[in-house]
């Protein structure tokens, strides 16, 4: 079986994208390859982020590699957190799900989207692949699985939040789920 590196420390991305990948990739997160160092996220957009990791990773490691910034855009926020989504408040999931509807109170429109870039080196080429997941914030957060914003998001053509739904559910759907499986297409091509 082939094996990529995923430029995270992220414990539940990392387990997400074992799910979408069901076997066909061997994927190890950097703890796991000994890097334990944060990279930098410096970049002004999700495919900078993206790019620096595994660039990061890739020199190294000099390993076939791939990383993601994903985030959560609110269009009453101008599109906030954005490319902060996971330091928006500066003290985790939850203070950052509570600065959302703290900002939200008393706005009634509550479209957002769950985007995902993700970048992809091999043999030293860059290539992007990019997923995106349409819905509103909700008022309240519902549901225990998941992780970040996925209680108060809920995806349209659904009654219920990310964090309602069965991890199967959910990567059936996510934004990260669209970009993974455009990246699984273009290896197996």
């Amino acid at each position: 079986m082939k094996q990529l590196v995923f430029a995270t420390h992220n414990k539940n991305k990392l387990a997400e994208v074992q799910a979408i990948l069901q076997g066909k990739y061997q994927v190890s997160g950097l703890s796991e390859l000994g890097l334990t160092e944060e990279i930098p996220e410096n970049g002004s957009s999700f495919a900078e982020n993206a790019s620096i990791k595994t660039h990061y990773v890739y020199e190294r490691l000099q390993l076939d590699c791939f990383g993601d910034d994903s985030g959560l855009e609110v269009e009453a926020l101008n599109q906030e957190p954005g490319i902060y989504s996971s330091r928006y408040s500066g003290q985790g999931d939850e203070a950052n799900t509570r600065l959302v509807l703290q900002k939200l109170e008393g706005v009634t429109n509550r479209k957002a989207r769950f985007k995902t870039v993700i970048s992809l080196l091999v043999d030293g080429k860059e290539y992007f692949f990019e997923g995106q997941l349409n819905g509103t914030i909700i008022q309240e957060p519902r549901g225990t699985q998941g992780f970040g914003y996925d209680p108060v998001f809920q995806p349209e053509g659904h009654a219920i939040t990310l964090a309602e739904m069965s991890m199967a559910e959910k990567n059936a759907i996510s934004h990260r789920a669209q970009a993974m499986k455009k990246l699984l297409d273009w290896l197996l091509a």
